[in-house]
This record gives C-alpha cells, structure tokens and sequence, in this order.
C-alpha cells in the first residue's frame, strides 16, 4: 500500500504548481487519509484563489422583468402575455463568479465535507471557504466533462484545482444504490495509473533538467509508405541526451507478472513486453544501439518482482520494479538508479 505522504510527493511532481509558496507548509504536514491530503491542497489551492478573486465570467440568462435589460424577447412575451403585467422577457449576459470552474470547487469541497474522513481542523477549513461560494450553484459530479475544460491566461491558475477536484470525484467517489455517495479509502487503480505516468514525467523534468523528458510520439519504420489502420505509437515517457535515448513505459496494475497453468511458470506480461520491445525498435530505426527501453511497474503484492535487463536485437530492454510503499528517500533512490539508465547501453 502506497503512504498517503509518498501520494503528496507524487502530485508534487505531476503538478509542479503545488511547489510554489502557498503550498510550502504541506511538505511537512502529516496526512491521517487520502481525503485529509485532497482536502488540504483544495484547502491551500481555494484560499489563494480567492485571493487573486474568483474567476468570473458572462452568463447568459432569460428573465421575465419590469425593466428594460439587454434584449427583448418579443415572442416569449407575447406568447407569456407578459405585456399585459407590464413586464417583459429579457435576455441577458451576467458576469459573475458562477462559473463552471467554480461550481466543481464547490461540489467537490462539499462532496469531502459530507462523505470524507476529514479531520476536524480541514472541516473548518473548507466551512470557511463555502462563505466565498454563495452565489456559485453546484454540479451532478457525474456530468461533468473534464476534457471540454478550456483554459487560458484568466484561468490558468484553476487547471491544478480542477485536477485535484478530478481525482476526488473520478478517483475516490462511488455511488451508493439509494443515491447517495461515499469516498473510497484509496485512489481507483485507473486514477492511480494516470498519476503514476504524470508522476514519473514531472520527475524527470524537475530532477534532470539536462535530459529532454516528454511524452512523444514514435513514427513506425514503413517499407512502402503505407500506415492506413496502423496504430499510434505513443510513449509515457521518453528522456533524451545527445545521441541517448531512453524509453519508459509505466505500468500500475495489480500484477506485473502473467501465470502460465500449463507449463507452471511466471512471464512478464507478454503485450507489457512486446509493446516496449517495438517502441525501442521503430526509435531506432537506423539500429544505433542507442535507444533503450523501461518497463516500469510500480510494486504489487506478488512475490516475484522484476528487476531484469536483456539484450534483445542490439537494444536494452529492461524491466524495472518501483517501490511505492517505501519512504521517499528510497523511491527517489531507485529514480535516479533509472535515470543513470541513459548512460548505459
């Protein structure tokens, strides 16, 4: 089981935004639950917010009024017969704090307080807050569509919020047959993937700034120049140096290792391998040697834990096991120990 303070590392690394300054004291907080940790960055995140102002933007709504407010609907009124009362409907733009980024951070606060294990001093926390939030709705949590969220200069500062508030609601809310929610105990295993990768990226960005680390796309190694139906080729992670190449393809699942019941032995999950087998293959196309490939799995339960390197057409190919369950010192122990991969052949 991952520590709650090794998650706080890992969104550090995914969201370079928590390192700034109203974050700081996070560091060397002591975390009783996962909720206690969302609630705290929400906490930070949301107060700061509210410093800056909450983001506002135009609304539009229709409204039966005396007065003369944007544009008449002369249909809807006459069909209302609202010129009889001497009223009118109106269409109208709004600005105000009501916004869609704003109604997530208030569901997802709500959500917390009501069906979280937060501690006493993070519930009066998130009370306080609510007061900012009384003319902002809330949302159906199951509605939303988080990749139709648009972000721009008067909204940047909300995209780390609206992650956070992604992973309480994807992440640790289930649903109850009466209709009623409650959180998880535990990021779901697709959140805690999602993560991992992030995670893993954020790290070598920060921690090794002379490799370029990205996720990149792989062109396929064509003879006649046909690539109709042909999949794309899409790596977690890939760290480049000079003529160096290293790519890492992170695994967070249950098990890392496939049981074969006929022969009675344990393999590394064969489509696991061959998928990493035919990055290296196709990044190498002129066969320099110079491009290697990671498994990388984050430790489960299983007895057998990979740590293996194997020569396979001229490549390296490795599969690596890290350990999330350790302290921290260790896990970046074991990073490095992967980034010293790139020298390596």
């Amino acid at each position: 089981m991952i520590k709650i303070k090794n998650i706080y590392y890992m969104l550090a690394y995914a969201y370079q935004s928590l390192n700034e300054t109203e974050y700081k004291s996070l560091h060397s907080e002591q975390f009783e639950n996962i909720h206690d940790l969302m609630s705290a960055i929400l906490i930070r995140g949301t107060s700061n917010q509210i410093k800056r102002g909450l983001h506002k933007n135009y609304r539009s709504h229709t409204e039966e009024t005396g007065n003369l407010r944007g544009k008449i609907d002369s249909t809807a009124s006459i069909k209302q017969n609202t010129f009889l009362k001497r009223r009118m409907v109106c269409h109208f733009d709004e600005f105000s704090e009501n916004t869609l980024f704003n109604q997530i951070l208030k569901t997802t606060m709500l959500l917390l307080l009501r069906h979280g294990k937060v501690k006493v001093t993070n519930q009066r926390e998130l009370r306080k807050l609510m007061l900012f939030f009384g003319n902002v709705g809330t949302i159906d949590p199951q509605s939303i569509r988080w990749s139709s969220l648009n972000y721009h200069r008067h909204n940047a500062a909300y995209k780390m919020l609206m992650n956070i508030c992604e992973l309480v609601i994807k992440g640790l809310l289930i649903s109850t047959e009466n209709g009623e929610y409650k959180m998880k105990q535990f990021l779901d295993d697709q959140q805690m993937h999602r993560l991992y990768e992030k995670f893993l990226l954020g790290y070598y960005q920060k921690e090794y700034p002379q490799y370029s680390a990205k996720a990149s796309y792989i062109d396929w190694v064509i003879d006649d120049g046909i690539i109709d139906f042909l999949p794309a080729m899409i790596s977690d992670i890939t760290l480049t140096h000079g003529p160096r190449t290293l790519i890492i393809d992170a695994k967070y699942y249950g098990r890392s290792m496939q049981t074969n019941s006929l022969y009675n032995n344990s393999t590394i999950i064969s489509s696991n391998l061959y998928q990493i087998y035919t990055y290296v293959k196709n990044k190498d196309r002129h066969g320099s040697g110079n491009v290697s490939g990671l498994l990388l799995y984050a430790k489960t339960d299983e007895d057998i834990t990979p740590d293996n390197d194997y020569q396979m057409g001229g490549n390296r190919v490795s599969v690596k096991t890290l350990d999330l369950s350790g302290n921290w010192v260790e896990i970046k122990e074991q990073l490095d120990l992967i980034g010293e991969m790139m020298w390596t052949k």
